[in-house]
């Protein structure tokens, strides 16, 4: 699996971004969607990566800067063909070891509470992340779990 930064150009990445974000309008009311849209994606506090196998996309993730201490993973996804083949383990892993390069003390993230986000409160959990407080410009809402991690 090759993970490259990726300028968010290419149209499967596009279609990937798109499924991603009818994936969070489906599971949350629209006013508990966070998800990024691809301008969104393409701000300079944001690195967004692919993951590739040959010429096939396997997964996206993001980090954005909230200050020089503190990073947000955003639009972590897998392609629905790759799914349980480890994709967002081995990004989140490239995520954090960034996180970690660029001196961040603090990593958090957003996501939602229903039931299609087991999956992925897991794997975070899995890493160390634990439940805590909204941060950044978040606010309380039921529909959103928040996850911090200290690196």
């Amino acid at each position: 699996m090759e993970i490259r930064i990726d300028d968010l150009t290419g149209s499967q990445v596009i279609e990937l971004i798109g499924e991603h974000l009818q994936g969070m309008a489906m599971h949350s009311p629209p006013e508990s969607v966070h998800a990024l849209n691809l301008e969104g994606l393409k701000k300079p506090e944001i690195t967004f990566w692919s993951a590739w196998e040959q010429d096939e996309l396997l997964g996206c993730g993001a980090l954005k800067e909230l200050d020089d201490q503190h990073g947000e993973i955003k639009s972590m996804r897998t392609s629905s063909l790759h799914l349980r083949k480890g994709v967002a383990k081995r990004l989140l892993e490239h995520i954090i070891e960034e996180a970690k390069r660029r001196g961040y003390r603090r990593l958090s993230l957003e996501t939602g509470s229903m039931a299609a986000f087991e999956p992925a409160k897991r794997l975070y959990a899995s890493f160390g992340f634990q439940n805590c407080k909204p941060f950044s410009d978040y606010i309380e809402d039921p529909n959103s779990v928040f996850m911090t991690k200290e690196i």
